[in-house]
């Protein structure tokens, strides 16, 4: 299991705990001596959760809608399922002659479970510091590539094209308060007609504003108003 731990990235305390989470629960019949993947694929779900959470928290001016659809997105059954099968995960569980039969060494549901029984594994073996890295290490080209995808996290963006519908494009009126150390930023965005490219977005006194929002930078205090916006027309994503 060497050529394993080098493509995952880390090496095991306690490499029983590799071989247990490699270990699919239809050897148990077979084998009373061996305990499934269960146990660890629940603890390893919980794990890496966490840690995609976490991550878009810090690395990622996002709503808390937006966070949620890409984080479902990352762990998905699928993404998990492309990882096992880029460090070859398949080929070193361990089965029982039913499942061996059917083709489990291949169904993205039985590798889904245990990569997040070997996220679980490391772990215990090694904290959560450990399976933050090794998490990151697979799943951040994943990540990026979710985030960055068109409207996703961007309710700026989104705004923008449902008032382009209506022949208008937003202008937002910024505002900050407190001292630098802890300034709060608040935004109010307006539907405006379009004046045209290299024009500024004049806000005229009887403009309809669409939505407010506040945060600690003007990006996000602008990106809140553009949610507010967004619900309000019945575009938002929560």
């Amino acid at each position: 299991m060497a050529d394993l731990e080098e493509t995952l990235g880390y090496t095991f305390t306690d490499r029983s705990l590799l071989t247990a989470a490699l270990t699919h629960p239809s050897l148990e019949p077979e084998d009373p001596t061996v305990t499934g993947n269960e146990r660890l694929e629940f603890l390893g779900d919980a794990v890496l959760g966490l840690v995609i959470a976490a991550e878009l928290y810090d690395s990622w001016d996002m709503s808390e809608g937006s966070m949620t659809k890409v984080r479902a997105a990352v762990v998905s059954e699928t993404a998990l399922a492309q990882v096992a099968r880029q460090v070859g995960l398949g080929e070193h569980m361990r089965f029982g002659k039913g499942e061996e039969a059917t083709g489990g060494r291949g169904k993205a549901s039985v590798l889904s479970d245990a990569l997040e029984a070997v996220i679980g594994a490391a772990f215990l073996d090694g904290g959560f510091d450990v399976a933050r890295t090794l998490v990151l290490r697979h799943w951040r080209p994943i990540l990026v590539s979710r985030v960055e995808a068109p409207g996703v996290g961007d309710h700026k963006t989104v705004l923008q094209e449902v008032l382009a519908q209506r022949g208008q494009v937003p202008a937002y009126d910024v505002r900050g308060a407190g001292p630098d150390h802890e300034r709060r930023f608040e935004a109010a965005v307006y539907g405006v007609v379009d004046p045209g490219a290299g024009i500024d977005r004049v806000i005229k006194p009887d403009a309809h504003r669409l939505g407010m929002g506040t945060g600690s930078s003007k990006k996000r205090a602008e990106q809140e108003a553009a949610r507010d916006a967004l619900a309000a027309l019945g575009e938002g994503d929560a």
